[in-house]
């Protein structure tokens, strides 16, 4: 039976709803006056009398009268101290009219608010367990007794609330019979501190260390903004709610302390500051605020001096118009006159084991002349060949001295010589076979490259 009654106040002590008021550091005194029921246990009976006897009534003796007395004072993480003492008369243990003792019980209990581990309650049901020990007597009997309960408060107002409260009480060798005592009465929280001096107390102020108004739960505004300094980022200047509390100066939408340009409407990817152009060179830092430039150049376009439509800061000549191929610098030679010198040194011809030129050779080397001065940037080197007739030695002094020779020519017809090279490979590099005549004529040969 002892068990099956601990289980259903267990049960009725758990059930939690919403927010609470309770007794805690900030109200930390509670008294308390009413009536108590005493019910004893009627150990005789089966399960199903026990559970009868338990929740009838009919074996409630009770006074009516104040008949309980109760001061508590909270202690920390939810623990308080409870005193209580209660007078009653019985007139029933087992049967109606079965006695007629007088009973009291002086009890000191610690209780548990529940809240602590289910979350906070509504004010209308502030649930909480107790255990502790006291002292009860009964007719010629007086016995120390273990008690174990719980009870709920329901508070009307930040003071007054009503109180319930049902235990079992045992003194655990049967001399005094187990019972339970039940008890409503009203109760009084006072004591309630208020740390800051604003008007509220600890318990309802959020910020309780710093002077506050009541429409922020206790906590400042040093701006007046409308704003609570915890939510304000910016608690000491006059801001916007949109802005979490901070002004905005130029009305761009972006807070004064995250804007690089107070005083202009500007864009959130430039930092608050305006860009005209539209460059990503916000106007402040743009050489060029109304033209479009790139950031590298500070804002403003790249310019082409030579009008060669190579910027000059990719232009190796910026102020000599040239070509994309020779890097902004005018052109050295173009491909077609390139293939027009080796046309011509194919044309270039000595009579046999001589240096002399034949008939119409010069005539070859006035239109090479001509390519020459079209493009003056261009450097030759001028290479002389043999087929493999005679020695090696005499064919390399031979074509180094047709090399020259065509080099002389160049040079006395206007060609600096300082664009010349001349140099002969003698048998070296045959472009045909020197077994047949027609492939060591093709080897008989002068070449002229561009050497730049």
């Amino acid at each position: 039976m002892k068990h099956l009654k601990l289980a259903v106040i267990a049960l009725f002590a758990l059930v939690t709803v919403g927010n609470l008021s309770a007794q805690d550091e900030n109200n930390p005194w509670v008294i308390g006056f009413g009536g108590n029921i005493v019910d004893f246990n009627d150990s005789s009976a089966d399960i199903s009398g026990q559970l009868k006897d338990f929740v009838g009534t009919s074996d409630f003796n009770f006074l009516p009268s104040v008949s309980r007395l109760s001061a508590e004072k909270y202690l920390e993480k939810g623990f308080t101290l409870q005193l209580a003492g209660s007078i009653n008369t019985i007139e029933t243990v087992s049967s109606p009219n079965d006695t007629d003792e007088l009973y009291y019980a002086i009890d000191a209990n610690v209780k548990y608010d529940l809240n602590n581990l289910v979350g906070e309650t509504s004010q209308w049901f502030d649930p909480y367990v107790y255990l502790g020990g006291g002292y009860t007597s009964f007719g010629d009997v007086s016995k120390g007794m273990l008690n174990i309960g719980g009870g709920f408060n329901t508070w009307f107002n930040d003071n007054l609330g009503l109180n319930f409260q049902t235990g079992f009480k045992d003194d655990l060798s049967d001399e005094l019979r187990s019972h339970f005592q039940h008890s409503v009465g009203l109760v009084f929280k006072f004591g309630g501190t208020d740390t800051d001096g604003d008007g509220i107390y600890d318990k309802f102020d959020a910020c309780p260390e710093e002077a506050g108004l009541a429409e922020f739960n206790g906590c400042p505004d040093a701006d007046n903004d409308g704003i609570k300094d915890s939510d304000d980022a910016c608690p000491n200047v006059a801001g916007l709610a949109a802005l979490n509390g901070c002004p905005d100066t130029d009305g761009d939408g972006i807070a004064d302390k995250d804007d690089m340009c107070v005083n202009a409407k500007g864009t959130k990817a430039n930092k608050g500051c305006p860009d005209t152009d539209g460059d990503s060179v916000v106007d402040k830092d743009d050489k060029c605020p109304t033209t479009a430039g790139p950031v590298a150049n500070g804002g403003c376009p790249w310019p082409d001096t030579d009008g060669d439509g190579i910027l000059d800061k990719d232009d190796k000549c910026p102020a000599v118009a040239g070509v994309a191929s020779e890097g902004g610098c005018p052109e050295i030679i173009s491909n077609e006159a390139q293939m027009g010198v080796n046309t011509f040194a194919e044309a270039i011809l000595f009579y046999t084991e001589s240096a002399s030129f034949k008939l119409g050779t010069t005539k070859a080397l006035d239109s090479m002349i001509a390519l020459m001065n079209e493009f003056p940037q261009a450097e030759f080197a001028v290479k002389g060949y043999t087929d493999s007739t005679g020695s090696v030695s005499g064919n390399l002094k031979l074509s180094e001295k047709r090399a020259n020779a065509v080099m002389n020519y160049l040079v006395k017809n206007g060609i600096d010589a300082a664009r010349l090279t001349a140099k002969g490979y003698g048998q070296a590099d045959p472009i045909d076979t020197n077994k047949t005549r027609a492939g060591r004529a093709k080897n008989r040969r002068v070449e002229v490259k561009v050497t730049n």
